[in-house]
């Protein structure tokens, strides 16, 4: 194994290790004369950084573009890069995604892409009926479950991934995959609520009124940032009449998901660093 093959290996332990998405491609097929080669490997990072070689700058524009947004929907792809000249279609003739080089050597590569994502976070606030409910059904649903709640509430859990006890969401940098419940139901609910809107989560949801809700943000004021303060989901949960904490927990989840693929069709078809044809 190459030293380059190597550091590849090792950076993808390192990702995995500590928690960080990642897309991995792969070199499946080379024609003509072209300096990749079939089984090389690199890594593309959240940042949009390429990691590795498989081919040099003649490819790396269509490696981060394409690998952001494997990142982006979570799905796997390939595509080949060929000379701009032999390129008059967006797809080849077996259907393979086609991207445009301007290398002198005139080969062609064959790229698969394999996104390697973590679990989406919910953070769930408080400890609450709902919020116990909640924890669990996330869990059986696959998701990283933070609970933050005060430490002698901490035992209504279980099997869950990570407690706190405090609101300091910001350590945890959570992005548009992510997800904040409040369901403090009356204990530190501003505390809560002021930490959710501040947190970058994707979705931001509390447990209560509409009243109850908008007295808060006037509370909080310009301590929370208006973008959150508007897209904040109050009460939390479709609507489906639910009463009952296991009904209420159900139509929050449901919310959630509903959110987060709605992002995720939506993500931008263009991404800096490449050329699609």
């Amino acid at each position: 194994m190459s030293k380059t093959a190597s550091n590849t290996l090792d950076l993808m332990d390192r990702l995995r290790q500590s928690g960080e998405d990642f897309c991995v491609a792969t070199v499946i097929r080379t024609a003509a004369a072209t300096s990749a080669k079939a089984g090389a490997k690199a890594v593309v990072t959240r940042d949009g950084a390429v990691h590795g070689f498989i081919g040099g700058g003649c490819v790396t524009g269509a490696v981060k573009r394409v690998g952001l947004e494997a990142l982006a929907d979570g799905k796997p792809r390939m595509i080949r890069v060929k000379p701009k000249e032999d390129v008059v279609e967006p797809v080849d003739v077996d259907g393979v995604e086609l991207h445009t080089s301007s290398c002198p050597s005139g080969g062609t590569v064959d790229i698969f892409f394999e996104p390697m994502r973590q679990a989406a976070r919910l953070v769930v606030c408080g400890a609450s009926p709902v919020a116990t409910t909640l924890a669990t059904i996330a869990v059986a649903m696959g998701y990283r479950t933070i609970v933050a709640a005060r430490e002698e509430d901490l035992d209504r859990f279980s099997g869950i991934d990570e407690t706190r006890t405090d609101f300091d969401l910001g350590a945890l940098d959570l992005g548009d995959r992510d997800a904040v419940v409040v369901a403090t139901q009356g204990k530190r609910d501003r505390e809560a609520l002021k930490a959710a809107l501040s947190s970058g989560a994707g979705y931001v949801g509390m447990v209560g009124s509409r009243r109850k809700i908008a007295k808060l943000l006037d509370q909080i004021g310009p301590e929370a940032p208006a973008d959150a303060k508007a897209a904040l989901h109050g009460p939390a949960g479709l609507d489906l009449g639910a009463i009952e904490p296991e009904e209420i927990a159900l139509s929050i989840l449901g919310e959630i998901v509903k959110v987060r693929r709605r992002a995720a069709r939506a993500w931008p078809s263009e991404l800096a660093g490449g050329e699609a044809v």
